[in-house]
């Protein structure tokens, strides 16, 4: 795979995964933390804050590997 292709979806699935996963989490901040106090939400928004990072990580390892020679 040429690299400036690698390169391109690289960059629209890390910004997919920013938007959907931003998404998400608002969703589930709303429908389940209503009742609960700041704790929770301040507990709850660091955590998620941080676990976008994993998938974002596996992503941009993909992008650095080097491709292997070809013969």
């Amino acid at each position: 795979m040429p690299i400036r292709l690698k390169k391109l979806i690289g960059t629209i699935l890390l910004v997919a995964l920013v938007v959907i996963y931003a998404l998400i989490a608002s969703a589930v901040a709303v429908t389940r933390l209503a009742e609960y106090g700041p704790t929770a939400h301040l507990l709850f928004f660091l955590l998620s804050g941080f676990l976008w990072v994993l998938p974002a990580m596996a992503i941009i390892k993909w992008l650095i590997i080097e491709p292997r020679p070809k013969g």
